[in-house]
């Protein structure tokens, strides 16, 4: 088996300019500042057959556009087939909107993305990619799992509600020294709320901090994939929406990550494989305006009244995110009985999944915000199988189960594709999953 070849690299895609920070809504949100830069961080593999290449940005959402230009620039510098390059969001909501939702058009204080920033985005990208490539060495590879309970809960039901605390942690090391790290972990990264103009990756900015001044060196890039978390957040866990606790939580993370990476056992020679494969979803049936409306006054009025029951905060927060769920759901509705839904399911579609196998572990890529329960399901058939979202596009909205479609709230009125999606993602993914396992482990796919 060929030796494996390994580079890493990391750069700075923080706006230069104010750009208008995306995740919340009902307020001009534009930055005043940076708190800590937003990075493009790739990681470059090969056996000397296949290649395979991940990149990870602190950006909210990477648009399937993006992913197909940037895919196509690597490929014509590196020869990286782009069906082997993974790109993925870690869904901070304290970047620069890269992504038009018609959910929020009838929002005024939401701004359009700004094309000169996507241009930026891309040159960052693309920039990572061909370091990396240009950086590789001969090198070694382990993975362990860290433990990331603590730092979020689902967001749903805190107590009895499922989650996935499991984060992989992949490490290179070349000449004894780990020159790359990558991991996933699926939480919502949203300790900074709407008051907080300052450009920032949020927690996982915090933890990749800590791995680096703690034990890998400033130098060692560190990429951070975020799981499928559309019902995960920190939400009661944080004490306030401020960076005291972003530090809090993030140093936890960080601590958890780094107290298994001594342990990880390294080797030269592993089989790498890719494959894709894109598929049509099911269209969530949106409601008529009329009723929309009627579940807006009704989200409106229960707001209201959890307000003046002086509730805790995080349900005083539930209630506020299921009144923007209504309020998108109303968008959607109009733009339904216009006959304009159609353009915004083909700007998703096909969805693409996408599985980078690296030895006995692999990854799988799912578009969109997408519902934990989903992923659980692959990895309960799949051993050492990690999900990883918003990877090459989005899909305009949350992926819900269909037990919590049945309950109505934020995620589930905010979507444009039913909860079905997520059975044909688990499907899809099983499949490619089968095929990997039964390729030439050294053979290009």
């Amino acid at each position: 088996m060929a030796t494996l070849r390994a580079g890493a690299a990391a750069v700075d895609i923080s706006p230069r300019d104010s750009q208008f920070l995306y995740g919340y809504p009902h307020v001009e949100r534009f930055s005043t500042g940076i708190h800590d830069p937003l990075l493009a961080t790739a990681l470059f593999l090969t056996n000397g057959r296949t290649p395979l290449m991940f990149i990870s940005n602190d950006i909210i959402f990477v648009g399937k556009m993006t992913a197909q230009r940037t895919r196509r620039l690597i490929e014509e510098k590196t020869g990286i087939p782009g069906r082997n390059i993974m790109i993925t969001a870690t869904h901070t909501h304290s970047g620069p909107k890269t992504v038009d939702y018609i959910s929020n058009e009838d929002d005024p204080a939401v701004s359009k993305t700004d094309p000169r920033y996507l241009r930026l985005l891309d040159d960052g990208i693309v920039a990572a990619a061909t370091a990396a490539y240009g950086a590789a060495r001969p090198a070694e590879i382990g993975l362990t799992v860290a433990d990331g309970t603590g730092v979020g809960t689902n967001r749903r039901d805190p107590i009895h509600g499922p989650s996935d605390p499991q984060v992989p942690v992949l490490a290179v090391r070349s000449g004894g020294s780990i020159i790359a790290c990558m991991v996933t972990y699926s939480m919502h990264p949203t300790v900074l709320h709407e008051d907080s103009t300052l450009v920032t990756a949020d927690f996982p900015g915090v933890a990749r901090r800590y791995l680096q001044e703690n034990l890998l060196g400033p130098e060692c890039p560190v990429l951070y994939h975020s799981g499928p978390a559309g019902n995960q957040s920190v939400r009661y866990v944080t004490r306030e929406n401020s960076f005291p606790e972003c530090e809090r939580l993030g140093t936890q993370l960080g601590k958890a990550i780094a107290a298994e990476i001594p342990g990880i056992q390294y080797t030269g020679s592993v089989s790498l494989a890719a494959m894709q494969t894109f598929s049509d979803l099911p269209r969530r049936a949106l409601p008529s305006v009329t009723e929309a409306q009627r579940q807006l006054k009704q989200t409106a009025d229960w707001l209201a009244q959890v307000r003046q029951s002086g509730a805790p905060a995080q349900q005083v927060r539930r209630a506020e995110v299921d009144w923007f769920g209504a309020e998108g759901s109303l968008t959607l509705a109009r733009a339904a009985a216009e006959d304009r839904m159609e353009a915004v399911y083909q700007s998703c579609l096909p969805a693409e999944v996408q599985v980078l196998r690296v030895g006995p572990w692999s990854f799988v890529g799912w578009p969109g915000e997408i519902f934990v329960e989903y992923a659980l399901a692959v990895k309960a058939r799949c051993k050492d199988t990690f999900l990883i979202s918003l990877a090459n596009g989005e899909l305009q909205g949350y992926i819900a189960t269909e037990a919590e479609a049945q309950h109505g709230g934020y995620e589930v009125t905010n979507a444009v594709f039913s909860p079905e999606t997520g059975n044909v993602l688990v499907r899809t993914s099983l499949e490619l999953l089968a095929g990997v396992a039964q390729s030439d482990p050294v053979a290009d796919t």
